[in-house]
């Protein structure tokens, strides 16, 4: 497969759009928000992830020759704006959350400010990519909530959608809070932790269960788990139990035991007895198979001796929330405001800031949308979430490193209010525009209600139920 640049991993529209505005002379200045427009039901609040990738792709964007010959076999394009193109590289600037921050509907998460055709052509690398990692990293929070303070890694590798879907997996997991991954190349590329044990496939080709565990435990001796459920799990532990009499022996100790199906409370109760009747109670229970938040949450909640888990499928494609309603829309052109007026579709305009406010035991309080640089009265103890990344094209200082932003969205966690935690949240999260913004929707929307000779709300309706006026 012939390899192209990221450049043109984009929708057609796009580039009609840009030749339309290379022709037409429409090239002036322009930003574009990226926000979600409402979230499904079971989620209270989502975090932002992706923005490396995002910087990445800005940093180095510009077609190649192969791209270029690509568009002219579609033979839709005119000569001289592919010769235009050979030249485009972003120039502008973007302005971003910190990754690990969480965030709601109608926030911009990221704001990108330039050429309208500069901007334009980033639009579907932008929701690709940190609809995805956002997507991940909220699952994975939701996980890492519901293990309360129990171990989990990632074994999403193999039914991730794709192996570029299978690498962000790993980062915006351990990002969330995952202990480890058991995909090397992902542990490679971003220093996580890698994990793994064995499959029943190494068990089931031995002649005796007991023979695979010794094997094993001859190759890795300090740093053995064995899969106990091949054929019987009861058997299995019992199993593990002789073996591990006999590493003892020789001076080394089992770590521990897996589960990967079954009843995992009675199973890993059952377990737990027979480990500990053993003497082997630093044998710590391990378990897999199908698991997400929502059944670790049932097993954490009976009291389930599991000591960690491993997460895959559920929660590598994210399967009670799959797709996210991310949007990049145009809010300022020309240095003129613009906002969207499509029933159930309505923007905010204006390039904006999002501030949030906290109460006196520093848990959130309230998020104010406002516009950047118009004057908003906020408390003077409001942090600004959105901060400068780029700027005519390059970047302003290094990201944080993963391990910081793990640092920041662990402690931005702590401060959301408890009822928006957990696999059943209560309530919402108060987001709100500021009185100054939404009065000037509403002079956009008269304008161009008065330029069409038609009748527009001036209310943002479908954010409504997540924006109120701010006080």
């Amino acid at each position: 497969m012939p390899q192209f640049s990221d450049a043109l991993f984009t929708d057609l529209y796009q580039l009609t759009m840009a030749q339309a505005y290379f022709q037409s002379g429409q090239t002036g200045d322009a930003t574009f928000s990226l926000y979600f427009r409402g979230f499904p039901s079971n989620r209270a609040y989502y975090v932002f992830c992706g923005l490396e990738s995002a910087v990445e792709y800005m940093g180095g964007f510009g077609f190649s020759e192969r791209d270029l010959a690509a568009l002219e076999r579609l033979g839709i394009f005119d000569g001289g704006f592919l010769d235009y193109l050979r030249s485009v590289r972003f120039t502008g600037s973007a302005r971003a959350m910190a990754e690990g921050e969480v965030f709601f509907p109608a926030e911009p998460a990221l704001e990108v400010s330039g050429p309208i055709i500069e901007c334009q052509l980033l639009e579907t690398y932008l929701v690709n990519q940190i609809s995805l990692e956002s997507m991940l990293a909220a699952k994975a929070a939701r996980v890492v909530d519901a293990a309360n303070g129990r171990q989990v890694v990632d074994f999403g590798a193999r039914r991730a959608h794709g192996r570029d879907a299978a690498m962000k997996l790993a980062r915006a997991s351990y990002m969330a809070g995952f202990d480890g991954s058991s995909n090397i190349a992902a542990a490679d590329a971003y220093g996580i932790p890698a994990v793994g044990t064995m499959a029943h496939s190494f068990i089931s080709s031995f002649d005796d269960e007991r023979e695979a565990f010794r094997s094993y435990a001859r190759s890795f001796p300090d740093s053995s788990t064995f899969l106990v459920d091949t054929y019987d799990t009861v058997g299995g532990v019992r199993s593990a139990i002789a073996v591990a009499g006999e590493m003892e022996s020789d001076g080394r100790r089992l770590r521990a035991v897996r589960l990967d199906s079954g009843d995992m409370d009675s199973l890993s109760r059952e377990a737990r007895r027979m480990l500990d009747d053993a003497g082997l109670s630093h044998v710590r229970i391990l378990a897999s198979g199908g698991l997400d938040e929502y059944a670790i949450d049932e097993l954490a909640r009976r009291g389930a001796p599991i000591d960690g888990f491993g997460v895959g499928t559920r929660v590598g494609t994210s399967a009670d929330a799959p797709y996210t309603d991310f949007v990049y829309k145009l809010v300022e052109y020309g240095g003129k405001p613009m906002m969207k007026l499509s029933e159930g579709k309505v923007s905010l305009p204006m390039a904006k800031q999002v501030s949030r406010l906290f109460d006196d035991e520093g848990a959130m309080r309230r998020d104010v949308i406002h516009a950047k640089g118009m004057e908003t009265r906020l408390p003077d103890s409001s942090a600004p979430l959105l901060g400068t990344v780029i700027e005519r094209g390059s970047l302003t200082a290094p990201l944080p490193d993963l391990e910081s932003a793990r640092a920041f969205h662990a402690g931005r966690i702590a401060q959301l209010p408890r009822g928006l935690r957990g696999v059943k949240p209560s309530g919402g999260y108060d987001v709100r525009v500021a009185a100054e913004l939404e009065g000037l929707a509403a002079e956009v929307s008269e304008r161009l209600r008065s330029e069409s000779g038609r009748a527009y709300s001036t209310a943002p309706d479908s954010l409504s139920r997540a924006i109120r006026r701010a006080e």
